[in-house]
């Protein structure tokens, strides 16, 4: 029983940078566009949220409030790098699979630069503390799984039911599932589809910058060349797997988070099979569940990966 509550427990942790940069990669998605560059975004957000911490530990304790200084210049500078993909893909149409992969690349090879410039080696930063809520957290079972995390563990499942509010009432998520759906006929009805898809863009990038301070601050505390780990890739197949609604993706971001956090217990058994046996599963649980989901895609975006020209007629 204990061990099935510390899995429990380690899972709901574990999710959280899966479910922002998931639920940004959604936003993007519904505006009808793919961005396969959340993964680069998410390594910039790491070690920009970790650099701060660092730079100002150096001389001893880290005040609270730097962690959040990290986490909000990473949401900057994912903004900043979702803008900087509109600009190719929504301004200057480039294929939008292939520029996302170029991102990619250049988001991972950044972060690692800088890190190897700037700090040089694996080093651990205090990141941000557990806080416990109190009553709840002394509920048995349910106060340790659920009300015995860090902060920002609350902040990203409070964010599903607002990213659902956004999305489907008010005036811009309607705008956005407009411009992903039917993009001539929201340019019809006044709306610019463009700009609604570079805010779009700035959204999911942010949050895929605050997922990988996430990683860094609240998970590893530190970063390496290693942290992300592919889950930029995986976020963008929570997407489908949660057919673009934040509280399926949820749900998904939860049971990739499970049977990773069940490797790692595993591996604790001493079990005679190869490690990288166990590292692949939840990988493998992925592909399965989107498999077996592929069939029921009728909650695509009609426009998505598709380049909009007001002045070229579908």
């Amino acid at each position: 029983m204990d061990v099935l509550i510390n899995i429990l427990a380690m899972t709901v942790p574990f999710s959280v940078a899966l479910l922002l940069a998931s639920i940004g990669e959604m936003f993007n998605q519904r505006a009808g566009v793919f961005n396969l560059g959340c993964e680069g975004i998410m390594a910039i957000g790491a070690f920009v949220g970790m650099l701060i911490p660092f730079l100002v530990g150096r001389g001893g304790a880290v005040p609270l409030y730097y962690n959040f200084v990290g986490i909000i210049l990473a949401a900057l500078l994912g903004a900043l790098l979702g803008l900087f993909f509109g600009l190719v893909c929504v301004t200057f149409r480039a294929p939008q699979g292939i520029a996302g992969i170029g991102l990619q690349m250049f988001g991972v090879g950044t972060a690692g630069t800088l890190f190897r410039h700037f700090v040089g080696g694996t080093q651990s930063i205090p990141g941000l503390p557990t806080m416990p809520i109190p009553a709840l957290s002394k509920i048995p079972v349910l106060g340790e799984i659920f009300f015995s995390h860090n902060i920002m563990v609350y902040l990203a499942f409070i964010f599903v039911p607002i990213s659902c509010y956004i999305l489907f009432r008010t005036p811009w998520g309607l705008k956005v599932r407009a411009v992903g759906t039917y993009p001539r006929a929201a340019d019809t009805m006044g709306i610019n589809v463009n700009r609604t898809r570079y805010e779009a863009l700035m959204v999911g990038g942010a949050l895929a910058g605050i997922a990988g301070a996430y990683l860094s601050i609240c998970q590893a505390k530190m970063f390496s060349d290693e942290l992300i780990a592919g889950r930029g890739f995986i976020a963008v197949a929570l997407v489908y797997f949660g057919h673009w609604h934040p509280v399926k993706i949820m749900l998904g971001a939860l049971l990739f988070s499970l049977a990773q956090t069940i490797q790692y217990n595993v591996q604790g058994l001493g079990l005679s099979l190869p490690y990288e046996f166990f590292v692949m599963l939840p990988y493998l649980v992925v592909i399965i569940v989107l498999s077996l989901t592929s069939k029921n895609q009728t909650m695509s975006p009609a426009s998505l990966g598709k380049p909009f020209n007001r002045e070229i007629r579908a």
